[in-house]
């Protein structure tokens, strides 16, 4: 055991003389321990402040005060898919009351005036500024908003799109970054003045040297003369009374004939209204026991069709006031009576239709049975010889000429179709409306059979007439605004919204010149208003129509 003695007596000699100097063995400083503070204030120190990691030295980038828009590195389609929808605001906004007649409405309180701007004007500002935001920022390099009637399956690879970063074609890659809504970054531009042989070329047009906030393309835009919207006048100019006028989705009392006179369905009797010098005129009158419930003139002529409660279909001269003819077949009331050229057409409540050939002598030529309940509007097109019929059955057939199956069969509308009218302007386009559980206009090619489009109105459609002069179509409308619009086609964007009836809007009627609308509904009144603008071409077509204007 001489080794361990030998290691107790090193150990007891070390603990009892002070640390030795530098100047001992090696061989001493090899059998020294560790000294256990030393260790422990190193370790603390250790733990204390760790070792800092090796980092990138980043690119200082120098800002300036002038902010323009820095695109390089940045996806601006995937960022700008991001973005909200064109005109909508960013943040969502509380639901505002409507507006009445889309004018400024002022809003009184006890300590301030609102000014409320209706919707379409909002929407048109928006529009402005986000074209202006888009031209300003991305200059000729605008992305294209994506149509949202593409199907999803397209909109799932453009999204997948817009999460991929941007890839390029050169050989150096850059590090892929996630959209954000922040489109661009920042820097001073780093611009010269150009220089030519003689001194600097200094161009006065040039954006350094303008004092507009906006690039000269954009001030263009802005100060482009645009074309004024149509005013139409939204009181009638006439008012007439209309005692006994009745209240009926399904019945039309109202039509304006060629010669200018309007001819009125009111309780058993027929009324006609001569627009150029004002005066009213008796036609019939069916008695106690029967009642009026279509009215419809010829295209052409002095002749006027009546339908009847009873079933009957009447044939008056108007301008004799004498009764012509009467006729047979329908066993309920016709609600629904429509002129092509001799052939008269008749709907009635017993589900049936009748061609009537007012030359023969026989009660009807045709008889169609299609729908499943009372039929409530009848319209031709005589360019075509095509029929549209409408019923309680929310169907919309049209028929070809006189053949007694359907063309086309339109079951897409879930109340019943009494608004139905022929476009003079597109070769084979039919309007058609919808009752209170359907509320939406809707076209429909019938050269192809394929609908066109379509568009809820809010409230129930009573009636559709297009204009003679412009490429416009006019509703009439029933729950719950009881309003008249007139719509552009075919954008449907609408150009005036007239109110005034307090009953729903059942009936609608066309001066021959297609400046006029008359409107009659359940309060018995008929209210007269200037919707349409003069067909230019008018005087024209009449001095050329006029031998004695041709003679010079």
């Amino acid at each position: 055991m001489r080794g361990g003695s030998e290691f107790e007596n090193r150990v007891r000699h070390s603990t009892s003389k002070p640390p030795k100097t530098p100047t001992e063995s090696p061989a001493s400083k090899q059998t020294v321990g560790p000294d256990a503070d030393a260790l422990r204030a190193a370790l603390s120190d250790a733990v204390a402040t760790p070792a800092p990691s090796p980092s990138r030295k980043r690119q200082r980038v120098i800002y300036g005060d002038r902010f323009i828009p820095n695109r390089e590195g940045i996806d601006l389609q995937a960022s700008y898919s991001l973005l909200h929808a064109e005109g909508s605001p960013s943040t969502p906004q509380k639901p505002q009351k409507r507006t009445p007649h889309g004018e400024l409405h002022f809003q009184k309180s006890s300590d301030r005036i609102t000014l409320t701007i209706p919707k379409f004007i909002a929407e048109e500002a928006n529009r402005t500024f986000s074209t202006l935001l888009r031209s300003e920022l991305f200059h000729n390099e605008i992305p294209q908003s994506t149509p949202a009637s593409l199907s999803t399956r397209n909109s799932a690879a453009r999204e997948a799109r817009a999460r991929t970063p941007p890839t390029s074609n050169g050989s150096s890659t850059k590090a892929p970054s996630t959209p954000s809504k922040n489109l661009f970054t920042y820097m001073s531009p780093k611009t010269r003045t150009p220089q030519t042989r003689h001194g600097p070329k200094v161009d006065t047009r040039s954006e350094i040297y303008s004092l507009s906030p906006v690039r000269f393309d954009s001030q263009r835009m802005l100060l482009s003369p645009r074309k004024q919207p149509r005013t139409v006048s939204k009181v009638p100019y006439k008012v007439l009374d209309a005692p006994e006028l009745a209240d009926d989705f399904y019945l039309n009392l109202v039509d304006w004939g060629s010669t200018n006179i309007l001819g009125v369905g009111l309780g058993s009797c027929v009324y006609m209204w001569n627009s150029a010098s004002g005066m009213v005129t008796k036609l019939c009158d069916l008695g106690a026991d029967d009642t009026v419930t279509s009215v419809s003139w010829i295209q052409r002529g002095s002749h006027v069709s009546i339908g009847t409660n009873k079933g009957y279909v009447q044939i008056w001269d108007a301008k004799e006031c004498r009764r012509l003819r009467v006729m047979t077949g329908h066993t309920a009331r016709v609600g629904a009576l429509a002129w092509n050229d001799h052939i008269l057409t008749s709907g009635s409540r017993d589900r049936t239709i009748y061609h009537r050939d007012v030359r023969a002598p026989v009660q009807y030529v045709a008889k169609l049975s299609g729908h499943k309940q009372e039929v409530c509007g009848l319209k031709w097109n005589c360019e075509d010889g095509q029929l549209a019929s409408g019923g309680n059955d929310n169907k919309l057939f049209v028929w070809d000429k006189l053949n007694e199956q359907p063309l086309y069969k339109f079951t897409e509308h879930t109340a019943a179709v009494k608004a139905i009218a022929w476009s003079p302007h597109q070769h084979g386009t039919l309007a058609s409306g919808g009752g209170t559980a359907d509320r939406r206009i809707k076209f429909w090619n019938t050269l192809t059979g394929q609908p066109i489009n379509e568009i809820d109105t809010g409230s129930q459609v009573c009636n559709l007439a297009w204009s003679k002069n412009s490429n416009e179509i006019v509703s009439t409308h029933g729950y719950s605004e009881n309003q008249i619009v007139v719509w552009k086609y075919p954008s449907m964007s609408q150009v005036v919204s007239l109110t005034g009836h307090t009953y729903r809007v059942l009936y609608l009627a066309m001066s021959p010149d297609g400046q006029v609308i008359v409107t009659g509904a359940g309060d018995e009144t008929l209210r007269f208003w200037n919707c349409f603008a003069k067909n230019k071409n008018e005087g024209r077509i009449s001095v050329a129509l006029d031998p004695f204007q041709q003679i010079r």
